[in-house]
């Protein structure tokens, strides 16, 4: 059953939207203004913005709470990305994605992580809750497409399954890009374990640094980046002395998938795994973000992506511009949550497998 959601929905006292056996989603509107949803079952909950760039807000499972370290508490109603940044999940694209360079037009990773959606809606089944929304583009003579987001939490999961679909509107080909930015927190004496070479071949480190930062902070953050260059497992066990994640280093992750084409990431320790599964297909390139601030702390282990992080006109001067033909569509399919320690070594073994195939 679909619910197609409305504004009017939303007041300020939270109230009981839908349930079934074993789940429940309850609507709420933030001090802020920004409608929310949360979806629990027994295992834990999510909470989304459904009008608000369909932005997985929070995410916990098993008691841990899975989102980056933020001073944002609450979200912002505005379309400037770093105005309203800290949500677990956030839809980047689609006619530019990553930081703008010299020659580039679009916003900070796009037009969609914010932007206000035209529809939204719910879907109950008897073991599971989805939400979902359409934002549609249309610009005459230039471009239309439908970019149509959903999460899904099944009844006894940890784990959110995403599905994303771009359909492109007109007859002429849309250029697009992508990119999933799933921002947990890190977890001190975890390890990253994923499905990828632990070489050069397999992990590429973003040798970039801000014009801001004071030059003996940066010749410091540049000695680790090209310690990490020459052994990539030195960035493996999260907070290990040396490590420096100020402001922050990206890494481009060469996946490697099993055999249905899937790739897998895990931040793990004793107790269990934060996870990501996702298309190596559809989303070629891995982009890992990890930024150790005092105020905020993120361990993006991978944001699924179609090229790398560096805007439209550097991706496409590297050839990772994805062209969808006339009224052609594409799906992506990515899961990202928290694993119990049995389903986190049966991840890392299979991982494992990939790796010596």
């Amino acid at each position: 059953m679909r619910i197609y959601l409305k504004r009017e929905f939303f007041g300020d006292r939270e109230f009981l939207l839908a349930e079934n056996n074993n789940m429940k989603a309850t609507a709420f509107k933030y001090s802020t203004g920004v409608e929310a949803i949360k979806v629990e079952n027994k295992k834990g909950y999510f909470i989304i913005l459904p009008f608000q760039g369909q932005q997985i807000w929070r995410a916990c499972f098993l008691g841990k709470d899975l989102v980056m370290r933020t001073s944002f508490e609450e979200p912002v109603p505005t379309t400037e990305y770093l105005e309203t940044y800290g949500g677990f999940l956030v839809h980047c694209g689609v006619q530019g994605m990553g930081v703008p360079q010299a020659g580039d037009t679009h916003k900070q990773h796009g037009e969609v992580p914010n932007v206000a959606y035209q529809k939204a809606y719910m879907e109950i089944g008897k073991d599971y809750m989805t939400v979902g929304g359409v934002y549609e583009y249309n610009k005459s003579f230039v471009k239309h497409y439908l970019f149509n987001p959903e999460c899904s939490l099944q009844e006894d999961d940890t784990v959110l399954k995403v599905k994303v679909r771009l359909e492109n509107k007109r007859h002429e080909p849309l250029e697009y890009m992508y990119l999933c930015h799933i921002n947990f927190r890190p977890i001190d004496g975890a390890e990253l374990i994923y499905s990828a070479d632990y070489d050069s071949s397999g992990v590429k480190v973003h040798k970039l640094i801000g014009d801001g930062v004071p030059k003996e902070e940066a010749e410091k953050l540049m000695a680790y980046m090209e310690a990490v260059e020459k052994d990539p497992t030195l960035h493996h066990k999260v907070g290990a002395p040396g490590q420096l994640y100020d402001p922050e280093i990206c890494f481009t992750i060469y996946y490697k998938g099993d055999e249905n084409g899937r790739a897998y990431t895990l931040q793990y320790n004793e107790e269990g795994a934060c996870y990501v599964s996702h298309p190596v297909e559809q989303l070629p390139i891995g982009i890992r973000w990890i930024s150790r601030k005092i105020d905020e702390q993120s361990m993006g282990m991978v944001l699924p992506a179609t090229a790398e992080h560096l805007g439209y006109t550097d991706a496409k001067s590297k050839g990772q511009i994805k062209v969808l033909q006339g009224m052609e569509s594409v799906e992506f399919n990515i899961e990202a949550g928290y694993l119990e320690k049995e389903r986190a070594d049966q991840v890392k073994t299979k991982i494992e497998q990939i790796k010596n195939n």
